[in-house]
């Protein structure tokens, strides 16, 4: 990716941040999950009793080109180990809103600064097989921030240019034998970082929402 490409206004912070109050998060609801790629399992996905969480969607402000910070899960942990995330988890009872348990999220588990931390809009809900009602909280983050991981949640954190991610070219349609069926999922490769499934789909969707022509 060369740098003229990180450069392109388009892929800045304040065009993201315009994107993002423009679009309406309440547009097409249920439309967005595991099941668009998988309409055959959607009575499975879409369905009752589903756990309320929020994600950071963290694009950071910087002058040569947006990025968005993504976490490696810790290996220690006994789901999804090792798989690529953005910071976030399940909304407590306690949290007064998704912004507000995506916010706390993940400041527990990387150390962001909420203080740091624009919230710019949210996007649709995004469920997915694994049972789970997902809010994608959109921000812009002010750059200089510090780091410091939760190692028992988070084996490290990292930035990946908006520009790459927002780019259908990076995005592939794989699939794999799951309870006898085939599933299919997104996988958008990075270097030695393999970002697929909920993430993917989480970005592909911010890529349909925001920046499809």
């Amino acid at each position: 990716m060369s740098m003229d490409a990180l450069a392109t206004p388009q892929f800045s912070a304040t065009e993201f941040r315009r994107r993002a109050a423009a679009q309406d998060p309440d547009h097409a609801a249920d439309a967005y999950g595991d099941h668009r790629l998988n309409p055959d399992l959607k009575h499975m996905i879409v369905r009752d009793g589903l756990h309320d969480a929020a994600v950071l969607v963290p694009v950071v402000d910087h002058r040569e080109g947006a990025t968005i910070i993504l976490t490696e899960r810790s290996s220690r942990l006994r789901s999804h180990s090792g798989q690529i995330a953005f910071p976030g988890g399940r909304i407590d009872p306690t949290d007064a809103s998704p912004e507000q348990a995506a916010l706390r999220e993940a400041e527990e588990e990387i150390g962001l600064d909420p203080s740091l931390v624009e919230v710019v809009g949210r996007m649709p809900d995004y469920v997915t097989g694994s049972g789970y009602r997902i809010r994608p909280i959109l921000s812009v983050v002010r750059p200089g921030f510090l780091l410091t991981l939760n190692v028992d949640e988070v084996e490290d954190a990292f930035e990946v240019p908006l520009s790459f991610l927002m780019d259908p070219a990076n995005h592939r349609r794989e699939s794999r034998i799951w309870q006898g069926r085939e599933r299919f999922y997104y996988t958008m490769p990075y270097g030695e970082r393999f970002i697929w499934g909920v993430t993917a789909g989480i970005l592909h969707m911010l890529y349909e929402r925001l920046y499809a022509e």
